[in-house]
């Protein structure tokens, strides 16, 4: 069972008789202990996303050296959006992923679900939210399609979702037509990567962040209590919530600042960056403290051990790959935000980097280990390589050629800490 299950596990887990000296405290181990075991684990080969951390701080210095107009306040809130679209992605392929299974056709079933969307509301004159809705359903639909094959049938996840990679584009030629191009009309979709929220509005967003923080800080001490499982010093869960609170406070204090030109005022928070954040959450919440996502873990990890441990692997696999293709519609729906149109190749081009964002933050191809967040900031890495050579002015190819070698190094990175972790870098 993979790093990740094992943690998610001890929320419910009977206590261990070998650490009875600490259950008798309550306590799992000062700030102290903790940051040794955080070492040990780097030793181990547990990396996380601190190469991605890294790689961000590295070129944030670099292409602020280079550009002036990299480190300010508009091209701050520039990065916010343009990322949005990549790290929605990003978050939905985790849930293949941490299966160690692929799904190449997540863009284009976002592509296919918006292309629907725009059909029935420009052309046949549907409700908005009616309309977005049957698109969803068309996400749902699909991912109940692929995971029905993979994981009923037994097709291989590739073969799969490269089929309906190819198909799909095709669809999308059949709904729209060879060369339409749909304008998106509906102000309310418009707004979600083009408008931002007042600035007293960022100000809430953060202290609901910090207060939700802290809820499910203490909510976690008294289940692991109850459980008779040890909790980590109190002390941990203030430094927490202190680090969300300056680190959200600075954004949101950037944020806040007239990023406009001339008479025109441009202040406040992206409103699709509230929205990241909350799928952000709920996804992080059932990952680490749900049994659907202990599971999902588990069997990434040990898909055979996990059936004999009486989980029900085909159904993890089908829900997977439902959430994903949902999730993958939601991408999309912020990228017709973006640009305002629709067209026949929506979804095609971003798929692979959505798969290079998870890999980037530290997600295993592997499967069984890996975090939403991990595929969020690694979406960002992808975001400010784009960005920073944008502002260069360099050519479109040395963006492609600087994240390719950037994705090859992440995954060398997740082979080398596999094989420190006691895995093999080699397949019998």
């Amino acid at each position: 069972m993979s790093t990740n299950a094992r943690e998610a596990e001890t929320t419910e887990a009977l206590p261990d008789p070998m650490v009875g000296d600490l259950i008798g405290s309550g306590v799992e181990g000062g700030l102290g202990d903790q940051v040794r075991a955080y070492f040990q684990r780097l030793r181990g080969g547990e990396m996380g996303a601190l190469p991605a951390i890294g790689g961000l701080v590295v070129l944030a210095i670099l292409f602020t050296f280079l550009s002036p107009y990299f480190l300010t306040e508009r091209n701050f809130a520039n990065l916010l959006t343009q990322s949005a679209t990549l790290v929605m992605l990003g978050m939905a392929l985790v849930f293949v992923i941490l299966l160690g299974e692929i799904d190449l056709s997540a863009g284009v079933t976002g592509g296919v679900a918006m292309c629907a969307f725009i059909v029935l509301v420009d052309v046949l004159k549907w409700n908005t939210w009616l309309a977005l809705g049957i698109g969803f359903l068309i996400g749902l639909a699909t991912g109940g399609f692929i995971g029905f094959f993979v994981a009923r049938v037994g097709i291989p996840s590739f073969v799969v979702t490269l089929g309906l990679f190819l198909g799909f584009q095709g669809l999308e030629l059949i709904i729209i037509g060879n060369g339409g191009l749909y304008n998106v009309q509906d102000p309310a979709i418009l707004a979600i990567m083009n408008n931002n929220l007042p600035i007293w509005g960022g100000w809430v967003m953060l202290a609901i962040m910090v207060l939700i923080s802290l809820t499910v800080s203490f909510w976690d001490r008294r289940r692991r209590s109850r459980a008779g499982v040890p909790n980590r010093a109190v002390v941990l869960v203030w430094v927490k919530v202190i680090v969300v609170a300056v680190i959200g406070g600075i954004v949101v204090g950037l944020l806040s600042q007239n990023r406009g030109t001339g008479f025109v005022k441009v202040e406040g928070v992206p409103i699709v960056v509230p929205i990241t954040l909350a799928i952000l959450w709920i996804g992080t919440f059932v990952l680490d403290r749900t049994k659907y996502g202990r599971y999902l873990y588990a069997v990434g990890g040990n898909a055979e051990a996990a059936r004999r441990s009486g989980v029900k692997v085909i159904t993890i696999r089908w829900v997977a790959f439902v959430i994903c293709s949902f999730l993958a519609v939601v991408s999309q729906l912020f990228s017709i935000s973006k640009v305002g149109s629709v067209d026949p190749s929506a979804g095609v081009a971003i798929v692979l980097s959505g798969v290079a964002a998870a890999v980037v933050g530290g997600v295993s191809l592997f499967g069984g280990r890996g975090r939403l967040m991990h595929a969020a900031i690694g979406a960002v890495v992808i975001a400010v390589i784009t960005n920073g050579l944008g502002l260069l002015n360099l050519p479109a190819g040395v963006n492609y050629a600087v994240t390719g070698g950037v994705l090859i190094l992440a995954a060398t990175v997740d082979a080398v800490s596999r094989v420190r972790a006691g895995g093999s870098l080699f397949r019998s």
